[in-house]
């Protein structure tokens, strides 16, 4: 536990404020953006901040959208200042836009696993503030994940919005800290200097337990979920059902035809969360996982659930393209099915997890543990 409270970055006011005074400003954020108890648009207003538009990622500005949903740009319905949807026909806003104000500010809590698209809906808004010459600020939060790096880094073939960066699934950085990476190894397509701002957080090391106040989207509501998150979203691209339509997503497995537990549960339509989940209203059985300690990146739950399948002669990776986008590599996939123990498949990326550990070095805003 911190002697002292840990201070995000949104609560440091003094940091920023004075940067968007009288000025243009436009906001990247969602539910988890608060200021003390209040959320960062309604701070800001209040202080007669001129926000011009609000730039919403997955799962929208309340935080409410399925996984995966598109939405369309609109008004927001409190404020009704113009709501920007980065998670529709549109990922990047255009220039046309970008002229209407002078300033971003992304404020959003991330969970430090590759494949959250927050982060890559940060780097086109990161490349959007370069091209328009407009300044670039991240307030930065805490990684719940933070005390981990592991995965295989990601192969630029198997770039996607899932994964932007070759990085390991779980890097260990702050979205700040990442901000930093993504600039100081231009990783921007944008040829055009990026003015980058960043307020780090007050009293946080990164093998702290953080809990997060507010849940980050609508699938990971409580710490076990975001504890399990890197592990178990592999099962996306395969039969399996992680829980998405019941009460606790990302913290079961389970399936109607092979099962490796007694805990059963089903699927149902979930309104802002699993409007049509898989396996829906079949009587699933499997694994409880809620009350397991869990940390980190946990091979072993794949291994089994593949190795179960396989011997029913069953389909296990249905959906391969996706998952060797959540790898970044197709060699994590390749390596399950020749029989490859989770020792030996760790081992397999561990080199890369060296060199990158060593390039992260200059960016790093809090002690490295690694």
């Amino acid at each position: 536990m911190t002697e002292k409270p840990i201070i995000v970055g949104a609560e440091q006011v003094s940091r920023y404020l004075p940067k968007l005074k009288g000025k243009r400003v436009a906001l990247v954020v969602n539910q988890t953006s608060k200021v003390f108890d209040e959320h960062l648009v309604d701070f800001l207003l209040k202080k007669h901040i001129d926000i011009k538009f609000i730039f919403a990622p997955e799962h929208g500005f309340r935080g409410n959208r399925d996984a995966g949903e598109k939405f369309a740009s609109s008004l927001d319905s409190q404020t009704g200042i113009p709501l920007v949807s980065l998670y529709g026909k549109t990922r990047k806003p255009s220039l046309s836009i970008m002229k209407q104000f002078d300033v971003i500010v992304f404020d959003i809590q991330d969970v430090g696993v590759r494949f959250y698209t927050y982060i890559s809906t940060m780097h086109y808004m990161m490349e959007a503030a370069a091209d328009a010459g407009i300044e670039f600020i991240v307030l930065d939060r805490p990684n719940p994940n933070g005390s981990f790096i592991d995965g295989p880094v990601l192969e630029k073939e198997f770039r996607s919005f899932v994964g932007m960066h070759p990085i390991p699934i779980l890097h260990g950085l702050t979205v700040a800290e990442l901000a930093q990476m993504i600039k100081g190894e231009a990783w921007l397509t944008s040829k055009k200097h990026l003015a980058l701002t960043v307020v780090k957080v007050k009293n946080y090391q990164r093998d702290f337990a953080y809990s997060l106040p507010v849940k980050p989207s609508p699938n990971l509501p409580n710490d076990q979920a975001i504890a399990l998150y890197p592990s178990l979203t592999f099962f996306e691209a395969t039969p399996v059902s992680i829980g998405r339509g019941t009460p606790f997503p990302f913290q079961v497995i389970g399936h109607d035809k092979v099962n490796l537990g007694s805990f059963t549960f089903t699927p149902v339509s979930t309104l802002g969360a699993a409007t049509k989940p898989k396996l829906m209203q079949v009587k699933l059985q499997g694994e409880d996982l809620r009350h397991v300690a869990s940390q980190g990146l946990n091979l072993h739950y794949l291994l089994a659930w593949y190795q179960a399948f396989a011997k029913k002669g069953l389909i296990f990776f249905n959906s391969p393209k996706f998952m060797d986008k959540l790898a970044g590599t197709d060699k994590l996939r390749k390596a399950i099915i020749s029989g490859q123990s989770a020792q030996q498949i760790k081992q397999s990326w561990q080199a890369d997890i060296d060199s990158f550990r060593v390039k992260r070095r200059p960016y790093l805003l809090y002690p490295d543990i690694n």
